[in-house]
């Protein structure tokens, strides 16, 4: 019985990180699935889907405007400088991403600058806010036990981030939720994160996002932010990650 014991364990084990191993490995084959792969490191800056004033009172015109003309732009233009004659500059921004450490810094940073920006614009809109549907809102129940659970793990994300970065919302390759967090421009597609994953949700908590209207007070952006969301384009990328990954729920 004992020795029984040992070797299911083992064999367990075995799969176990067998399984997990695959799935790491075929990141590249999941992201060729997603819409967002044909952006590339020469993808032009998207217009805003909304007026820079849209977001008040939550998010100040001004910030939007700089946000977008200056910061989004300048990191759009050195992703396209950066690739501008590579060997990589038609290859999808998402692969990029999987390998980015293959790739030179300038590429990781102001790539990571263009998407995470795409990605923010997205995800927000006027008179956003409330509760995702019940498909989502299973999901985020299933992994964090409740909405505001969810909330209050995501905001503490935000919050606890020192200096420049990013929280996520994200789906592993399981296809379960989970909530982290990123320096800099760094996302969860890329293999220097501590947890991988497609991120379908995010929140800028660089200060240029925020300071004009809030100074210091990263808890009160934090706290309008969620006033803003796009609930509708989450699920969305949820529902595209679940089958990217082969996921049928």
């Amino acid at each position: 019985m004992k020795k029984f014991t040992k070797l299911s364990f083992a064999m367990l084990f075995f799969l176990g990180a067998f399984m997990l191993n695959v799935s790491a490995a075929d990141w590249s084959a999941i992201v060729k699935k997603l819409s967002d792969a044909q952006l590339t490191a020469m993808s032009n800056q998207k217009p805003l889907p909304y007026a820079y004033n849209a977001l008040e009172p939550y998010i100040d015109a001004r910030t939007m405007e700089i946000h977008y003309s200056k910061h989004h732009a300048t990191y759009t233009s050195n992703m396209n400088k950066a690739a501008k004659g590579q060997a990589f500059e038609s290859l999808s921004l998402l692969r990029i991403f999987v390998e980015v450490d293959k790739y030179p810094v300038a590429v990781r940073n102001n790539g990571g600058g263009f998407y995470n920006h795409y990605l923010f614009w997205e995800i927000m809109k006027p008179q956003g806010g409330g509760l995702p549907s019940e498909i989502l809102q299973k999901a985020i129940q299933d992994a964090f036990g409740s909405f505001d659970a969810f909330k209050s793990e995501f905001s503490k994300a935000a919050l606890d981030r020192f200096g420049s970065g990013w929280a996520w919302l994200s789906v592993d390759e399981t296809g379960h939720l989970f909530v982290s967090s990123t320096p800099n421009q760094d996302n969860p597609l890329m293999p220097i994160v501590e947890k991988r994953g497609i991120p379908i949700f995010c929140l800028d908590v660089w200060e240029h996002a925020y300071y004009l209207n809030y100074q210091n007070r990263r808890a009160d952006y934090v706290q309008n932010f969620w006033n803003l969301v796009n609930w509708q384009e989450v699920e969305k990328r949820y529902t595209e990650a679940l089958m990217a990954l082969g996921i049928t729920k």
